[in-house]
């Protein structure tokens, strides 16, 4: 059985990645699936404090068994790695659209070093492109593939249908949609 990380920001989770994180539980023989909320990330603002978020992905992935939901006040997953010390054979699940910018993270081959990368499959992104990224990485075995039936949802769609009032409960799990409503999360538009 094998363990797995799972890092985002999560504002807010929704049905895209529980479906990613099913997928990964499943195809790769996941025992556990360490799920972590980015604090601070070094790529992208947040809307909702980091409290917020955990609290959200706590709720989020309470359906998921395998899941452990925790905070990482690293910005960067290369820092969270080195501290978490965790088996080489880890894996770090991204999407194949991830793959492709993965050269440009902080120390991409240390990354490898430390896990594998376990990467998301889904129609649209072209095999060309991931096989283009694996090559410049020469990762060999430390980058593994699994199929993904895609959900096209994004949290940015969700908090902009947040701000106008529409509903949302056809992209998050019911109790997401309801403390997003209860915190007054996203009321006004980004």
């Amino acid at each position: 059985m094998a363990i797995a990380i799972l890092g985002g920001v999560f504002d807010p989770p929704h049905d895209g990645h529980l479906a990613l994180a099913r997928a990964a539980v499943a195809e790769l023989n996941l025992e556990s699936l360490l799920v972590l909320v980015i604090a601070d990330p070094g790529h992208k603002d947040t809307v909702t404090s980091a409290e917020t978020r955990l609290e959200l992905t706590r709720l989020a992935f309470a359906g998921v068994p395998e899941a452990v939901v925790e905070l990482d006040r690293h910005a960067r997953t290369v820092d969270s790695l080195e501290e978490r010390r965790l088996p080489t054979d880890t894996f770090f699940v991204l999407g194949a659209d991830e793959l492709a910018d993965f050269a440009n993270w902080k120390e991409p081959r240390r990354v490898l070093e430390l896990v594998r990368l376990a990467v998301a499959m889904r129609p649209g992104v072209p095999h060309g492109e991931v096989d283009a990224a694996r090559r410049r990485l020469d990762a060999g075995d430390r980058i593994v593939e699994f199929e993904l039936v895609p959900v096209p949802i994004s949290s940015s769609a969700i908090r902009a249908r947040v701000a106008v009032g529409e509903p949302i409960d056809d992209l998050v799990p019911r109790p997401i949609a309801e403390a997003i409503g209860r915190l007054g999360l996203y009321a006004t538009p980004e």
